[in-house]
């Protein structure tokens, strides 16, 4: 019944920005923290980025100062801005939300292609 549904991946050159989102539509009762997670071909799938309630957020070494991760709680909406991408940001990229009592779920996915 709950739906997690991600937007905004693409095809862009190094040095450009995309942003993605992630909308939870269904019954909805609490939202605690939310991310991004991406997971290039070979490699494991690694947390980007995440933000809590309160909004203190967390993100890889590798995207600090490039990304940004925010929240709009009234759409139940996480974001996450990119810019400066590099190659190596190439992989498919996944929403994760943990709703209370539900616990956590994942978006459909989303590919980010960073052409050099």
């Amino acid at each position: 019944q709950v739906q997690l549904v991600e937007s905004g991946g693409g095809l862009v050159q190094a040095g450009g920005s995309l942003r993605l989102s992630c909308a939870v539509s269904g019954s909805v009762f609490s939202i605690n923290d939310m991310g991004w997670y991406r997971q290039a071909p070979g490699k494991q799938r690694e947390l980007v980025a995440s933000i809590t309630t309160s909004r203190t957020t967390n993100y890889a070494d590798s995207v600090k100062g490039r990304f940004t991760i925010s929240r709009d709680n009234a759409k139940n909406t996480v974001y996450l801005q990119m810019s400066s991408l590099k190659p190596e940001d190439t992989a498919v990229y996944y929403c994760n939300v943990y709703l209370t009592v539900i616990g956590p779920r994942w978006g459909q996915g989303t590919q980010v292609t960073i052409s050099s």
